[in-house]
């Protein structure tokens, strides 16, 4: 007996199972029944190409939703973004943010995967890869698995080390802090953080452009960590792990690239785990302590607020103009704040930090556990931690000597690190 017979395929089924096979590659769907040169094309592959959401034909054909939560996030993502009046996805260009795809019942969505060239990557051992992790990671892969056995088991699979992103974290945090004080002087000011969020940024820069000269000029926490290793370690390739879909996105950005080599997400991790066999639980913990309870908080809604608001406060005690963030997650409140902001209306916070998904990266279209439980896990992760602020993280300061900063007040000053931590 034949798959198709086996599981009660058609012969029409044969394209759609067939494009997710190419999507699982990292190759573009076509919507032909046969492969042709398909395998030969993933050995020679360097990454995926934009975009890195693809629409599979067909399913879409059978979508009774009156809307899909695609349609709210996908305008800030995409100018071509089209949904007929046959309630069919436009194939002329799929979504980047991955926000959606969870929400698509019909498996018409789905984010290339990038993982035949990362072992590629890893199988070449004249190449350092460094792994940078996400503070949402904890918690992922089982109630027992630390960050320190985590870490053990990517060192298995071929990575140098494995540095949590929470450390980069906290470097823009003071960066931010000090931009805070300079820009904030009255009541009628306010700045706008969370360049660690794809979706808020975006839906900031081409929707608000009159708010966007508000926004932190800051890079993401995960560019700064692949741009920071790999000044430190000439060479080295970097991949990022997180449970965002956006972030595959991100590090195409012609702004950005170069940064991140590749993104492996929460579920492809486990998937590598399931498939290797690796015993998670049962590994020796590589714990280090890397990055502060304010870095480590970034991954849920309000972390960045809290870890800004640390330094604000150790920078200047006696300020008048205190930091008071109004802290918004999911499309819908980012949109409600920025409309309130472009509308000229008051509100009681001069710090505005935006996060795509309900409950920040906790929430993300790629986490392996609910979000409430992954926040509980993260704001256990961040007590744990020695390092209470940012200020007070001496991972940083060292690599910020490294760059020829003894102070934190050179953070903004240092023409290096100033631009390796600043978008074009």
């Amino acid at each position: 007996m034949s798959h198709i017979e086996k599981y009660g395929f058609s012969d029409s089924d044969m394209p759609f199972i067939k494009d997710h096979i190419r999507i699982a590659m990292g190759l573009n769907p076509n919507g032909k029944k046969t492969f042709n040169n398909e395998l030969d094309a993933v050995k020679d592959s360097k990454g995926i190409s934009l975009p890195v959401v693809a629409k599979v034909d067909g399913p879409c054909e059978r979508c009774i939703k009156e809307h899909c939560e695609c349609m709210e996030v996908g305008k800030y993502e995409t100018e071509m973004y089209i949904r007929n009046d046959d309630s069919i996805i436009s194939n002329k260009e799929a979504i980047n943010c991955g926000y959606h795809i969870p929400e698509c019942d019909f498996g018409a969505l789905v984010d290339k995967i990038e993982f035949m060239p990362v072992v590629n990557l890893l199988k070449d051992e004249k190449t350092p890869v460094y792994a940078t992790v996400a503070p949402a990671i904890i918690g992922q892969f089982g109630d027992n698995v630390s960050m320190g056995k985590l870490r053990t088991a990517l060192k298995q699979l071929g990575f140098e080390d494995v540095i949590e992103v929470a450390l980069f974290a906290d470097i823009l945090t003071m960066k931010e802090a000090f931009e805070f004080n300079q820009l904030v002087k009255n009541e009628e000011d306010f700045f706008l953080t969370s360049c660690c969020c794809p979706i808020w940024f975006n839906m900031v820069k081409k929707s608000y452009p009159e708010i966007y000269k508000y926004m932190s000029p800051s890079v993401s926490p995960m560019i700064a960590s692949g741009r920071i290793l790999k000044e430190l370690y000439k060479g080295a390739k970097v991949v990022f792990i997180a449970p965002c879909i956006a972030k595959k996105a991100e590090i195409k950005d012609p702004d950005l690239v170069g940064a991140i080599d590749f993104v492996l997400n929460f579920r492809e991790l486990k998937e590598i785990f399931d498939v290797l066999e690796i015993d998670l639980e049962g590994l020796q913990g590589d714990e280090k302590d890397q990055g502060s309870l304010g870095g480590r908080l970034y991954a849920r809604t309000g972390g960045v607020s809290f870890s800004v608001k640390t330094v604000v406060n150790r920078l200047e005690p006696s300020r008048v103009i205190k930091l008071k963030p109004n802290k918004v997650n999911g499309v819908k409140e980012c949109k409600e704040v920025l409309e309130d902001l472009k509308n000229g209306k008051k509100m009681n916070a001069n710090f505005i930090e935006g996060m795509g998904c309900v409950g920040g990266c906790v929430g993300g279209p790629r986490t392996n556990i609910d979000k409430d439980k992954a926040t509980k896990y993260v704001n256990d992760f961040g007590e744990d931690s020695y390092i209470l602020t940012p200020f007070d993280n001496l991972n940083a300061m060292k690599i910020l000597e490294l760059f020829g900063i003894n102070s934190i007040e050179e953070i903004i000053e240092n023409e290096k690190m100033n631009r390796i931590l600043t978008r074009e």
